[in-house]
């Protein structure tokens, strides 16, 4: 059955997920319940619309969603199984938590003070877990919160989430972003805020909805509002203890420099009541075999980024969707998978220049070096050495991949001779000659 096909219940998507009900449904995408018809499973399928992403710039961001799902591999986390696409859509297969959203939860009213603990604790934990690979949430509220059959807490929608890629030296995030009722102050600031930190606010306010069964935060006006974050003017209702009380004012403390840290937030006594620390999984990152050029072919552009390739045919991308993520400025992850010194015989790069420039690029290197000879198959550049070096002539292929119409991969490698001798040309003369049409280097060298 065609996948492109109108979803419907009874759809067998990719011949392996029969679809069924729509479970919820958002501005670029809707998720719906359904069943790999290979094993039984139930899964969430999320259903994301290219032309949409495409039109609306957020490729990056659903880049970023699958690469930090992929790294967050823990029990309090809504797992992703797989990444497909056909030619107008993206599929993500996650993990069916069928519990609802903890929202549904609170909106009833306050819970007892041991349940509230216990998905704090799962909470912290699970957050805790992402900090330790570099990944700030920064959406965290009930409503990204879930509960599965067990009534255990399971965070999800990563849409937002950032890696630790800094824009400038200091270390801070500078986007702007979240729920307001639960962003914290210095976010609101915008003079760069730590990720950490303001998941950490984040934790704070979702443990006092669940104490009170309200926001410490409220007020018709958002400017009003924005005020009291600022300052953190909040009251605990009477219910409150004065264990839980000096817990989440430390925690909702304005100052992100005197905020408690995690490790002291799980030394609480009243945080330490009744809690069972989490055996982490002992691979929390695993290489799944989504195919890229299927979730960002040339086919998925919108018709404004479509131009002509008339100098060069590219060859077909093989890398799957994560071999990508890991060659965007920033989501380098090579060094989970590959041996040192595979690392440093290959290069890579982005570009959105077409082949035909970046083969005349390569050509006017190898003039201006005046110790190449060229050759040009298919999306293959070959330089190889006039001169004999320490161990032969060296030889570099440079291999074109094309993700879109207007966005290539070039894969650099040593084919024969010293690696000393390639490692030099490359970083002294290559890397230098070609800055005008790199957008990025493996790395993040820019």
């Amino acid at each position: 059955m065609d996948s492109e096909q109108r979803e419907k219940n009874g759809t067998i998507l990719m011949q392996k997920y029969e679809l069924g009900r729509l479970l919820g449904q958002g501005t670029f995408a809707k998720v719906y319940h359904a069943r790999n018809i290979q094993n039984n499973q139930s899964v969430a399928i999320k259903v994301i619309n290219k032309q949409k992403i495409f039109r609306n710039g957020l490729i990056d961001q659903i880049k970023r969603e699958i690469s930090v799902m992929h790294l967050v591999r823990h029990p309090n986390i809504v797992q992703l199984y797989e990444v497909m696409a056909s030619k107008n859509k993206i599929y993500f297969a996650m993990e069916y938590v069928k519990g609802g959203e903890l929202f549904a939860k609170v909106a009833k009213g306050k819970l007892k003070e041991d349940l509230a603990r216990k998905y704090f604790q799962q909470l912290i934990g699970a957050v805790d877990f992402c900090h330790s690979r570099g990944v700030y949430h920064r959406d965290l509220k009930p409503e990204n919160l879930l509960l599965d059959e067990n009534g255990d807490l399971k965070i999800t929608d990563f849409g937002l989430s950032a890696l630790y890629e800094p824009k400038k030296n200091d270390g801070l995030l500078y986007t702007t972003c979240g729920t307001p009722a639960y962003v914290a102050p210095e976010v609101l600031n915008r003079n760069g805020y730590n990720g950490v930190k303001a998941d950490i606010w984040s934790c704070g306010v979702i443990l006092f909805v669940l104490l009170a069964g309200f926001l410490p935060f409220q007020d018709n006006n958002l400017i009003e509002m924005y005020r009291k974050i600022s300052i953190a003017e909040f009251n605990c209702p009477r219910w409150f203890s004065p264990q839980t009380r000096k817990l989440i004012t430390r925690i909702l403390d304005p100052n992100p420099r005197t905020r408690v840290c995690i490790s002291k937030i799980m030394e609480n006594c009243w945080f330490k009541i009744g809690y069972q620390k989490i055996e982490l999984p002992k691979s929390p990152v695993s290489n799944p075999t989504s195919d890229v050029q299927a979730v960002f072919d040339s086919s998925s552009s919108s018709p404004e980024e479509k131009t002509k390739e008339t100098a060069i045919n590219v060859k077909p991308s093989v890398f799957n969707a994560f071999d990508l993520i890991s060659l965007s400025s920033g989501f380098d992850l090579s060094g989970l998978f590959e041996e040192d010194n595979c690392r440093r015989q290959h290069a890579r790069f982005t570009t959105t220049k077409p082949a035909s420039t970046i083969v005349s690029k390569l050509e006017e290197i190898a003039q201006a070096e005046r110790k190449f000879k060229v050759l040009k198959k298919d999306g293959f550049v070959r330089l190889e050495g006039n001169e004999t070096g320490r161990k032969g002539q060296l030889g570099i292929d440079a291999e074109i991949f094309e993700v879109t119409s207007t966005f290539h991969v070039v894969e650099v490698k040593k084919t024969a001779g010293d690696t000393f001798e390639y490692i030099e040309f490359r970083d002294q003369s290559l890397k230098p000659s070609l800055k005008d049409i790199v957008w990025a280097w493996q790395g993040g060298e820019q």
